[in-house]
């Protein structure tokens, strides 16, 4: 009797599985349409626009000479400027992942703390949102003055802009318990730690991934705010540089930023696998 419930199980799981996999068909299919539409709107409302007014290519150059830019030899070096600006991405890469998990564990830390603590959430959580109304141009010159330009003065500045959603999302993940759920855990004698690591985590685990998803983005735009104060080298730094001498060949500040928001395109996908892999018995209605 228990073998034949057991498989019943099984054959309704393996019946659910093939269901959304045959609905995830489909719904890639949409959303690569509705990005292909995108893209396509996007270069011809830019063409469109160029014409009507009668743009120089000074001030907005043709959509096509920005990826045009990345196969043209850079000045000085001779080296493709699509490997150029790849060499140099990695240090931003790195900056922000570093800051990313910095502030991640930083902001989890507090995050867990509050919940745990009335009188500190109280005392303290009006201190991190007021520390937020500093603006990060403020902030970085002062980071770089006391720690001076390098690797860990800009992951610090990234991780600024990182941990505050995190804070915020972890404590009300962690108090988003079901009130029922926790009197059982309670009736059970179960300890803090394990309230906290068997129902409040697994509870926060939704709140969690909306605020990386932010933070690892803010965590990119912080990063590229302190190479511009605070490094010789970094895509933030090139940013400036090619703004310097936007003159000589505007499509290469334009492909320095579209190359920037790839790869905050890209950091922000790797969360959503990630969230995916993580909370996968979070139902979703597309």
């Amino acid at each position: 009797m228990a073998d034949s419930r057991l498989l019943e199980l099984e054959a309704t799981e393996a019946e659910g599985e093939a269901r959304r996999q045959a609905q995830r068909g489909p719904s890639l299919l949409r959303r690569g349409l509705a990005l292909g539409g995108l893209v396509v709107g996007i270069v011809v409302v830019w063409e469109v626009v160029k014409v009507a007014f009668a743009i120089t290519d000074f001030n907005l150059p043709h959509i096509y000479a920005i990826p045009l830019a990345f196969l043209k030899p850079l000045a000085g070096t001779g080296q493709p400027m699509g490997l150029y600006l790849l060499d140099q991405t990695q240090y931003t890469v790195y900056e922000a992942l570093a800051g990313f998990v910095m502030g991640g564990l930083a902001g989890f830390a507090l995050g867990v703390v509050f919940a745990h603590s009335a009188l500190l959430e109280r005392g303290c959580l009006p201190y991190v949102v007021a520390s937020q109304t500093v603006p990060i141009l403020a902030v970085a010159p002062m980071v770089v003055i006391w720690l001076g330009r390098g690797f860990f003065s800009i992951a610090l500045i990234a991780s600024y802009l990182t941990f505050f959603p995190v804070v915020i999302n972890t404590l009300r993940g962690l108090l988003s318990v079901e009130p029922a759920a926790l009197e059982l855990m309670q009736s059970y004698a179960a300890t803090r730690r394990e309230i906290l690591f068997k129902l409040r985590m697994p509870a926060s685990l939704p709140y969690l991934f909306t605020a990386l998803k932010i933070s690892v983005t803010a965590s990119i735009i912080g990063a590229l705010i302190a190479e511009m104060t605070g490094s010789q080298r970094g895509l933030g730094w090139n940013l400036v540089y090619f703004a310097q001498y936007y003159n000589s060949d505007p499509p290469n500040l334009w492909a320095a930023i579209l190359l920037s928001g790839v790869l905050g395109l890209l950091a922000y996908g790797a969360i959503v696998l990630a969230e995916r892999r993580a909370v996968r018995w979070q139902t979703r209605v597309d």
